[in-house]
């Protein structure tokens, strides 16, 4: 399994949630996860009640069984900057005075490529980090990362700069970074919904990334209703059965068939649902089968309801061990 697993997907779709989801799956027996958080939303605490993070290392939840831990980091380029300057050219308080004069905001504003740069290094180096006894700090680094649409370009800014910085400290941090988000250690999955868009942005996504050289991981399917009708229902759906169902009704209880009756006025709604669901399932094996083409791994995660809270959380992460999440 992978040790930096980075979760992309069209808005909407529900990424933050897989990202936290995933994180709580692979936090077992004693495992050590790392959630991070690259795009300043503060999802990751709405979605686990904690306050807001700060720009360190916290745990914000155990696994289930109480053996495993879940860290989360809300990743502030202005102070990753710091801590590359610091790394590299020892600025120390020099650098938190550039930081009071407004240079660090102006360097990544006028240099845009250079917030992507610092944002996946500081993960790429808890994915190296190794304590005292040379074990790894973290199982893994999961990283709720920018939408589909701009995926590639964040994960591969890191090529970029190595080919313009051609020496030096900036050429080196570039390269260790594509070396982590180039290999077996990372897999990017692409959270997706059965509907047209999200999944032909998913498709344009896996083949960004192909490309572009950077690992794909598996398709997250996510909110996925159950499906209430057999297949027979289905395709009855489509006709009219009106005197049918109104006759069903009526031996149900829920009153007469006669025109006018109550049975008779309840048909006319249940048939419209009928029909919506029908073409719902119909829509969905449609998107199935074009996810299906792109030889691309999946999870599917259900729909809980309406919102998202801590004990959802779990429910999905007990989905994705169910499906070998980290075997």
């Amino acid at each position: 399994m992978s040790r930096l697993q980075v979760v992309s997907g069209k808005g909407g779709t529900g990424k933050t949630t897989v990202a936290a989801a995933l994180a709580l799956a692979l936090a077992r027996e004693g495992k050590r996860t790392l959630l991070v958080e690259v795009e300043g939303r503060q999802g990751i605490a709405q979605l686990f009640g904690t306050e807001a993070l700060p720009y360190e290392e916290r745990k914000i939840a155990v696994a289930p069984g109480g053996s495993g831990e879940v860290f989360a980091l809300a990743i502030d380029a202005e102070r990753a900057l710091l801590d590359y300057l610091q790394m590299f050219y020892k600025l120390g308080s020099a650098g938190r005075a550039l930081k009071k004069l407004g240079a660090i905001d102006f360097a990544t504003t006028i240099a845009p490529g250079l917030r992507d740069v610092l944002l996946t290094g500081k993960a790429c180096e808890a994915v190296r980090r190794k304590d005292r006894a040379g074990r790894f700090v973290y199982d893994h680094v999961i990283m709720d990362a920018p939408p589909t649409g701009r995926i590639t370009r964040f994960l591969n800014v890191n090529d970029e700069v190595a080919g313009l910085a051609r020496f030096g400290p900036i050429h080196n941090q570039a390269q260790a970074v594509m070396k982590v988000l180039k290999s077996p250690e990372t897999a990017v999955h692409l959270v997706t919904l059965l509907e047209e868009m999200p999944v032909q942005e998913t498709a344009d996504g896996i083949e960004e990334l192909r490309r572009a050289g950077l690992p794909v991981g598996r398709v997250v399917v996510n909110m996925v209703r159950p499906h209430h009708l057999d297949e027979d229902t289905l395709r009855a759906a489509a006709e009219d059965h009106r005197a049918g169902v109104a006759q069903a009704l009526s031996r149900a209880g829920l009153g007469g068939a006669r025109r006018g009756g109550l049975a008779e006025r309840l048909v006319e709604p249940l048939l419209v649902q009928a029909a919506e669901h029908a073409s719902r399932v119909e829509l969905e094996r449609e998107q199935r089968a074009v996810l299906g083409e792109l030889d691309v791994p999946t999870y599917e995660l259900p729909l809980l309801g309406a919102g998202m809270d801590l004990a959802g959380l779990y429910e999905l992460a007990k989905e994705l061990r169910k499906q070998s999440v980290g075997e």
